[in-house]
């Protein structure tokens, strides 16, 4: 990690947020740095899992046992492609599949151990690094920082990161299927 300057007023010389445009042009800055973040985290396992894989494996963290179809339906994507997908997660040992124990004809969907771990590890190198970056933000900055991404967050159906034992959604990657409470549909 870099040492990078304290974080200074809009780079944007906006003062008055009340515009969309400028709240947008902020936001898109942000979301590149949080890609940039993100694409960093994973870095690390890139020989073990492509960003598309770790999202499947952060959606069978989060979410639990899945059967394909509602697990393709998270993810935004056609079931041969989860199905790919999930093969080669568990060549890699990183999700298993057994048969449904309620339907002997369907197939659940879990991640190992391994994926789990894999998935934290990932967490936790992402949160480091985005608690570097807060830091470098005034305080008084980062006060409203909090209410202003809450108050993004809530306009776009995100829910909240706990700071429980088991977020629902810890890495920022809810269902894309509209439900907000984890459950299968």
């Amino acid at each position: 990690m870099t040492d990078l300057p304290r974080a200074e007023a809009s780079p944007f010389g906006v003062d008055d947020t009340d515009d969309v445009d400028d709240v947008t042009r902020a936001l898109l800055t942000a979301s590149r740095l949080l890609v940039a973040v993100s694409a960093r985290s994973l870095a690390a396992a890139e020989d073990k899992v492509t960003l598309a894989q770790f999202r499947m494996l952060v959606v069978l963290a989060t979410r639990g046992a899945a059967k394909l179809v509602v697990l393709a339906d998270a993810l935004g994507v056609n079931p041969s492609t989860a199905m790919r997908m999930v093969d080669r997660l568990i060549t890699a040992g990183l999700a298993d599949r057994r048969p449904n124990p309620e339907n002997r004809r369907e197939t659940i969907l879990t991640a190992t151990p391994a994926g789990l771990r894999l998935v934290e590890e990932v967490t936790a190198r992402r949160r480091e690094e985005i608690a570097a970056i807060a830091a470098r933000i005034d305080p008084g900055q980062r006060t409203a920082l909090v209410s202003a991404l809450t108050a993004f967050n809530a306009a776009g159906g995100e829910p909240p990161v706990s700071k429980g034992d088991r977020p629902l959604f810890p890495l920022g990657w809810s269902d894309t299927s509209g439900r907000r409470d984890g459950k299968s549909a």
